[in-house]
């Protein structure tokens, strides 16, 4: 398990990561008398154990590696998974557009590798999950347990969403999954009034699709957005942003759960 704190040496079974001369990063757990083999040479566990994070460390070619905790965004990009992750740039701005915060009860059907259930419970939030594979289920617990500890407030089912959710007065939903118009219906049911659902879609044709669908439902101030990140290559007086960027990857879509339906007429599933 990760230091909760992130504070104090590097200790036996924390998760760190080695970066090289060339940014290369590597992600890995301490365990004494291990040794991480790279092409740039051989390190020694135990030579990283009880350093300073923040620390260089020579290998076995006596080329030098950075050693750091890793972050969140680095564990996302970094840790097994069985489906792909959403990217970091997008979970900020998923925790921002659905308002995430301390004792929420959230709502999640999608889990994936369980890179956006990390960062909902580490913002203080508990969660239940559907997901329809056992696979995903199992590799989404076993990385928030290997990040946040054996006992997160985390709890996932093998279910499918479009056919109900059980769970009420829930303050937000997030889905991540191909078609949650026929999901919108049940979330409806189990938000809160001012609950928010968050939809995070690949295409435009799947979100213009719940778009329409949110119009005949309980909801309201829907938003559709997408993130772009571009770094830039700084280096003396050569300033210019860089050649590749993180572009296109989502589509978020919020919108607010409202207390009465339209024209007081019982909203249904749409047909599939």
């Amino acid at each position: 398990m990760d230091s909760p704190t992130g504070r104090g040496l590097l200790s036996e079974g924390e998760r760190v990561l080695l970066i090289d001369a060339k940014s290369r990063r590597y992600l890995l757990t301490l365990t004494s008398g291990r040794a991480f083999h790279t092409h740039a040479g051989i390190v020694q566990h135990d030579d990283l154990i009880g350093q300073v994070e923040g620390s260089s460390v020579s290998g076995s070619t006596g080329r030098s590696f950075l050693v750091l905790r890793p972050t969140l965004s680095d564990l996302v990009l970094k840790m097994p998974r069985g489906a792909q992750v959403i990217y970091p740039k997008d979970i900020g701005a998923i925790l921002l557009a659905a308002d995430i915060g301390p004792g929420q009860r959230v709502f999640e059907a999608g889990v994936g590798s369980g890179a956006l259930s990390m960062a909902v419970l580490r913002a203080g939030a508990s969660i239940v999950g559907y997901d329809l594979r056992q696979d995903f289920a199992d590799r989404a617990m076993a990385n928030v347990r290997a990040a946040l500890g054996p006992d997160p407030d985390y709890r996932i089912e093998i279910r499918d969403a479009t056919e109900g959710i059980d769970e009420r007065d829930v303050d937000r939903v997030l889905l991540d999954l191909p078609e949650p118009h026929l999901v919108a219906p049940h979330a409806a049911a189990a938000l809160r009034p001012g609950g928010i659902m968050l939809c995070y879609l690949p295409t435009i044709n799947q979100t213009a699709q719940l778009r329409e669908t949110l119009t005949h439902g309980p909801f309201g101030l829907a938003e559709t957005v997408e993130i772009l990140r571009r770094t830039w290559h700084i280096e003396a007086r050569s300033v210019r942003p860089d050649h590749r960027m993180v572009a296109h990857t989502g589509f978020l879509t919020t919108a607010r759960r409202l207390v009465d339906q339209p024209a007081g007429e019982e909203w249904v599933s749409p047909a599939r």
